[in-house]
């Protein structure tokens, strides 16, 4: 069962309507010169500022509703940013961006495999591989970074890198990841649609080109296991409530938004508490993500997409359906995109919000007395996917009946491979999935940028980690408490220590999870009964370091990647951790330019840097499908209660309506 409300425009924060599209593009169309040929990137809000938006959350007036539009004047090669007011309907801003490429457009994805398949050069490498029907190839543009563009290219032309596969036949419509035209790479310039340059440094193997197998994974290809049905009934509906981006479930209380560059995007996270919403999270989204290619071959070196930055990866979602990719009770969003022409593009069902069933909450059973209870957990998700070329990402959100919460990443889809010579194996560099497939190794970074507000602020940052007590009379203890008889006589005392992070440069960190590290967000105004200050902790999970060289292009460009924890002083122009124009960009910009100031991060309002690394090293059991691998990073709260908020979560039976067994035990149904 699924929902959809009506998009009834109800809070400043909330996405633009078609209509707002439209508009917002035809006031900046007929007001400015935005030149002929030019394409619309991006039409999206514009967001209050924190204080404007404060003063209408305290019943002041109602924020200037704005656009930002991104547009590529091609034929000047320019980029143009502009933000109109709806309401005045007036453009307010109009910038060239000097040497700016704003991020890739789905219909320049289109518009460039077309303009390679009919290239002649392009057309002959083929033809020298035994390939004489061209249009069974695809290809796909990607970015073009820096470092690797040919140097007779003048890297300010606005360029894609093409690379290019090939299909069973012309009329099917199974994908060509099988079959890598490996060595064949083309360099096109889209702003005027035309191929620079054909890189060809021939297959692998001249008499075997292509890998011998083709993909086997889709319904009609595969023979399935028995299973019996699963299904997820709610007969008395969800446990939530919506009222169009507002949304509430069992204390939490949030704001659902959406843009094309980052996707899914939370704001006003809080949660009630005696009668009172208590803020912990202005606003939260996926902000970057980088994924560096480890193999020295030319073939794969170059690989480095910033997919959030460089593709939009907002544009790049799916319609979600009810059964495939969500079970139960539904509500969906609509996510409000634009053409290239600047017309409002609508993708139905972008986000999906369910609850599910996850295992216990807490148990206590007493062996003295035989008493026992039991509460299973329940977890709201907000979840989005989005189709990166061959890579398939799922992003969930979830939320805990603890006040908890968890942002979870989950990778699938299919590896981006090259082919390789009958007999050659790539061991270290990259591993075979199938015959003369290569998988090369790479690893996967994504950065969530977290606008902390606990308690409405500001707030301080600490890390916390194990730290073993000294053992021998006369070293120092550092809690400054013991003597020489109780210092630490059974070797096994430790303690947690916590640093506060006075500055930018200061809580720029590493992941620790031998000593047990995690960063835990204080307001050191509001306290508990125990005089504790309020917080929450950001708890990791698993995670890598970038394995590149420090002066790598790859580390220039995403520098965001050389920390899992960055901390800042909010900043409304500071957005995005690898600057707000990423593609072709040399490097430097966003976090590693930003913090070089040191700023105070003591007393802030506080803005958390999350990169969390997936290192993914290939294997035949990848292929042809790659199962999902989860990754997430956890937020909890520390001291924010008086005591468990959990507690008052009811038994299954009360909710369900059953009888309680008579010794007060879950029982299993039985099968008789």
């Amino acid at each position: 069962m699924s929902g959809k409300d009506p998009e009834v425009l109800s809070h400043p924060l909330d996405p633009l309507s078609p209509e707002e599209v439209g508009t917002a593009y035809s006031i900046l169309t007929s007001q400015e010169d935005i030149g002929e040929d030019s394409l619309c990137i991006k039409v999206e809000l514009k967001e209050p500022l924190k204080d404007t938006l404060q003063a209408y959350e305290n019943g002041g007036d109602i924020p200037e509703r704005r656009a930002r539009i991104v547009v590529r004047n091609s034929a000047d090669r320019k980029t143009i940013e502009a933000i109109v007011s709806l309401d005045r309907e007036a453009v307010t801003e109009f910038e060239h961006v000097e040497g700016a490429q704003p991020s890739l457009a789905i219909e320049e994805f289109l518009a460039c495999e077309e303009t390679v398949k009919a290239n002649t050069e392009w057309r002959e490498a083929l033809r020298e591989r035994g390939v004489e029907n061209p249009d069974r190839a695809m290809v796909d543009p990607w970015s073009a970074g820096h470092e690797f563009i040919p140097e007779d290219i003048d890297r300010s032309k606005r360029l894609a890198h093409g690379l290019t596969f090939l299909r069973p036949d012309e009329e099917s419509g199974d994908e060509g990841y099988a079959t890598p035209v490996t060595g064949l790479h083309t360099f096109v310039d889209l702003d005027r649609m035309k191929v620079l340059k054909v890189v060809d440094y021939g297959p692998p193997d001249e008499d075997e080109p292509f890998p011998p197998e083709t993909m086997q994974y889709r319904e009609d290809d595969v023979e399935f296991r028995d299973m019996t049905a699963y299904n997820v009934d709610q007969p008395q509906g969800p446990s939530w409530t919506v009222d169009g981006h507002k949304l509430e479930w069992q204390g939490w209380h949030m704001r659902v938004g959406w843009t094309q560059r980052e996707g899914l995007v939370l704001y006003e996270i809080g949660y009630e508490d005696d009668g009172e919403v208590r803020t912990i999270m202005d606003r939260a989204s996926c902000a970057e993500m980088a994924v560096p290619y480890g193999s020295q071959n030319r073939n794969d070196r170059f690989k480095n997409a910033l997919d959030v930055g460089e593709y939009n990866i907002g544009r790049l979602a799916k319609s979600l359906t009810n059964g495939c990719d969500c079970l139960g009770h539904m509500h969906y969003w609509d996510a409000v995109m634009n053409t290239a022409e600047g017309e409002p593009n609508v993708l139905e069902n972008a986000i999906c919000l369910h609850e599910e069933d996850n295992g216990t909450l807490w148990e206590r059973s007493d062996w003295r007395t035989g008493n026992a209870e039991v509460r299973r957990r329940r977890r709201l998700v907000v979840s989005f996917v989005a189709a990166v070329g061959n890579y398939d990402y799922i992003f969930n959100w979830y939320f805990y009946q603890d006040a908890s919460m968890e942002i979870e990443v989950r990778l699938t889809g299919i590896n981006s491979v090259s082919a390789v010579a009958p007999g050659e194996d790539p061991q270290g560099y990259g591993e075979l999935l199938a015959p003369q497939l290569n998988g090369p190794i790479h690893q996967h970074f994504f950065n969530f940028r977290l606008d902390m507000n606990v308690d409405d602020g500001p707030n301080t940052l600490y890390r916390v980690e194990n730290q073993p007590v000294s053992t021998g009379p006369g070293e120092p203890d550092p809690m400054g408490k013991a003597d020489d008889r109780t210092h630490n006589p059974g070797r096994q005392a430790f303690y947690a220590k916590r640093t506060k992070l006075e500055s930018e440069q200061d809580a720029q960190d590493l992941i620790d999870p031998l000593n047990g590290r995690y960063w835990q967000i204080t307001n050191p105004a509001e306290t508990n009964r125990l005089g504790k200050p309020a917080g929450y902790r950001l708890m990791p999970g698993n995670n890598v370091k970038a394995a590149v060289q420090p002066d790598s292009s790859v580390m220039k460009r995403s520098g965001f990647i050389k920390n899992h924890l960055w901390a800042t002083p909010y900043h409304p122009d500071e957005q995005f951790p690898a600057g707000k124009y990423p593609n072709q960009h040399p490097g430097g910009a966003g976090l590693p330019d930003w913090t070089e100031a040191d700023r105070s991060i003591e007393k802030e309002d506080l803005v958390l840097w999350y990169t969390l690394g997936v290192n993914h090293i290939t294997r035949p059991e990848d292929w042809p499908i790659l199962p999902v691998q989860v990754y997430s990073v956890k937020l909890q709260p520390v001291n924010f209660f008086e005591d468990s908020p959990a507690i008052d979560v009811p038994p299954q039976h009360a909710i369900d309506d059953q009888d309680v067994p008579s010794d007060g035990h879950c029982e299993a149904d039985s099968d008789d």
